[in-house]
């Protein structure tokens, strides 16, 4: 098969292989990936306050029963004081039926944003290198 061809199974497609067209020219990626986010990203506990938690007709106690820890563990991520751990994310993934990437990603996407507003002084000052 060839890339972009997809198998189906059971109504689902899902992609063979995935391959982007990235090619190098003149030392400079064909695809830039500089762009940067201007709006903050939805933190994980933000999400499961206002979107998940809603949908299942959880609260904090039985949210935290379900996934087996404690309710400050819960209020913590709530709050968005607590970060989505791997373990925490395998845990949501179980409960609500989504992958623990999507949960990661989510989390990975806040960290990202919110080391780039608090470092941004000292990331200004780092001049970017360009190829020999």
């Amino acid at each position: 098969m060839t890339s972009g061809e997809y198998v189906f199974a059971s109504l689902k497609a899902t992609p063979t292989m995935l391959r982007l067209p990235i090619t190098i020219k003149d030392k400079t990626m064909a695809i830039p990936n500089t762009a940067k986010r201007e709006i903050r990203p939805t933190h994980p506990g933000e999400m499961l306050r206002e979107d998940f938690m809603p949908d299942y007709g959880l609260n904090t106690t039985s949210m935290a029963n379900a996934l087996g820890v404690s309710r400050q563990t819960i209020n913590e991520i709530l709050r968005e004081r607590r970060a989505i751990s791997p373990a925490m994310a395998l845990r949501l993934s179980r409960l609500f039926g989504n992958s623990p990437e999507f949960w990661l990603n989510v989390q990975h996407s806040w960290d990202l944003w919110d080391s780039e507003q608090r470092y941004s002084k000292e990331l200004s000052k780092i001049r970017p290198l360009n190829a020999a």
